[in-house]
Order: structure tokens, then sequence, then C-alpha cells
């Protein structure tokens, strides 16, 4: 049953989200990541576990510290304060603000911890939702080429190597949203549409594997090893999902990342692309491992599993890997 307050501070995110990638001046925008801020705590909080309320402790404490930083570069930018600070230092101020509340590494410390401690739900929104507002704001002030062509080079590094090591299935997608935030920041120095299509595509696929973890209450690997062996079909779609969100390229994952590379290589960033290409296949590397010991580990100890009829989760999933082809078919007539 979905409680009021749920309801209220929904609604909170959303507006937050709004005003900030709709408003003129950057008062209003640092307003907005408030509001959104501050609806999204009471939400993370849970009477059941004292993990949640850690985890919310962890993650107001780094947004406030980010809000702050952000609004001190945007008094100094507006203050015209050049005689005492470089412009573009307080603009690489700015941006990484931005960067530690979207959790982008180096400043991703915060991520994977909180995270750990949150309901599948909650992951949800921190993965998609919350990484909206300042991905906008960023694509307004992106002209700082090299600093962020580093910002992409280390979030690639850290979020492909650091899931590999990973047994926690929230830790990992983490870490693989570090890795895709990289690819993001990658699409939307040169073509925004293109960060639009992989964003879209990133949230769709991440809300099915999270409604599939959520479903059968699964958190770590040895669960999913245990899991989802009654309903073969569900067993099928959830392993391409995985398939999809490396980036593989029958699926609906490949189409986003195929984008980026062509505008990266057009706008002659070769290594780059190179670069993102070696580390998606490290986080690949531990997708497809994540895959194959589901296959291949055979173990009917099931505590919870699917009904025969959930038709939405066939659905939504049949949707997804019908989509690329469905994408190209349209492309080729327009």
């Amino acid at each position: 049953m979905i409680k009021f307050y749920k309801i209220i501070f929904m609604n909170g995110i959303m507006i937050g989200t709004l005003i900030s990638i709709s408003s003129y001046s950057w008062f209003s925008m640092w307003m907005g990541l408030e509001i959104n801020l501050l609806s999204l705590i009471p939400l993370l909080n849970n009477q059941k576990s004292i993990f949640p309320s850690e985890a919310a402790m962890k993650y107001f404490i780094t947004q406030t510290l980010a809000s702050v930083i952000l609004l001190f570069a945007i008094i100094m930018i507006m203050n015209k304060m050049e005689n005492f600070v470089n412009l573009n230092f307080m603009l690489m101020i700015l941006n990484s603000s931005l960067l530690t509340k979207m959790g982008a590494a180096p400043f991703h410390f915060w991520f994977p911890e909180v995270m750990e401690g949150i309901s599948w739900m909650n992951c949800l929104i921190i993965l998609t939702w919350q990484k909206i507002a300042p991905m906008i704001i960023l694509m307004y002030n992106i002209n700082l080429i090299k600093f962020f062509t580093s910002i992409i080079l280390i979030s690639a590094i850290i979020g492909s190597i650091m899931g590999l090591n990973q047994i926690s299935l929230r830790k990992i997608f983490a870490y693989s949203s570090i890795s895709h935030i990289s690819w993001m920041i990658a699409s939307m120095m040169y073509n925004q549409s293109i960060w639009f299509i992989y964003f879209i595509t990133y949230s769709f696929i991440n809300m099915n594997l999270v409604i599939i973890f959520f479903t059968i209450n699964i958190f770590y690997l040895k669960q999913l090893f245990n899991s989802l062996n009654k309903n073969k079909l569900v067993k099928i779609f959830f392993l391409l999902n995985f398939f999809s969100i490396s980036g593989m390229p029958p699926f609906l994952g490949f189409m986003p990342k195929w984008l980026t590379i062509n505008n990266l290589i057009y706008n002659n960033l070769f290594f780059l692309s190179l670069f993102l290409i070696m580390f998606t296949l490290i986080s690949m590397y531990f997708y497809l491992r994540i895959m194959f010991s589901t296959l291949i580990l055979n173990n009917n100890e099931n505590l919870k599993s699917f009904s025969k009829n959930n038709f939405m989760i066939y659905f939504i999933n049949f949707i997804n890997l019908m989509s690329l082809l469905t994408c190209t078919l349209i492309f080729n007539f327009l």
C-alpha cells in the first residue's frame, strides 16, 4: 500500500527537478535542487531497518556539501570576481558540485554506500530521476572540454574496475551507473539529443532489472543464483536485460552507445571513444559473469518466486528487447 506522505514527497521530487531544469536563473536552479533533496530524504527512511537511516544521513550530508559549494560558485560568478579568481576555475568548482550530486567519479565516494543501505525502489530513483537536474544544469556550461574529458576517463575506469569485486547487486548497479555517467557526459559534449536518448534507454533498462529484483526480494549474487529457477521465461528475460545494459549489439542498450561513439568519432575524439569501448568491455565481463553463473548453477532453494501470470514483467521486458528492432525500422523510414 502506498502511504499518503510518499505521494506528497514524490511530487516534491518531481517539482524540484522541473524547477531546476526550467529556471532562468542560477539561484532558481539551486532552489529546485534543494527541494528535490529535501523531498527524497523522508522517502529513504524505513522503520524496519537501521541501514536506510544511515544511508539517508550520508546522502543528506554529501548533497548539502555539494549544494553549498554550488551556491558559493554561483555567488562568485554572479558578483564577477574574475579579478580575484579565474572564471574557468569557478566553473570547474560549480561543475564539480554538480558531478558530486549525480555521483560521477572521482566524486563518487557516497554513491555505493548510500545505494547499499536503501530499498530497490529508492535505488531506482537515485539511479535515474535524481540524475536529471544535475545533468541538464551541467549541459548549460559544458565548455571545459579538458576537464570533462578527464572526468569521463576517471568515471569509465572506476565504474568498470571497482564493479569487478562486488557481491552486492546494489553496489554493482552503483558502479555500473558511474560507468554509464561517463558515456552520458561524452554524449552531451557535442549533441544533447544523444544524451536524451541514452538517458531514456538507460532508465528503461534499469527499471526492468530493478522491478525483477524488487519482486523476488534479492540483494546479493548468492541469492540471485538460487532464484528464478521456477520460471524459466523470466530468467531468460532477466539475463537478456543484462546483455542490454552492457551494450551488446542486438539489444536496445547498444543503440545510445553506438550513437555516442559515432558522434565522438565525427568530432575527431578517437582516443576517448577507444578508451570508453575498452572499459565498457570490462563492465561487460562482470555482467556476463553474473549471467553465466545464474544460468549454469541450478539450485531449487526458492524463498519467493514469480507467479506464472505476471503479465507486466513479461510485457515490459518484451518491449525492451524488441525496441532496437523497432527503432531501426522507424529510423529507416524517417
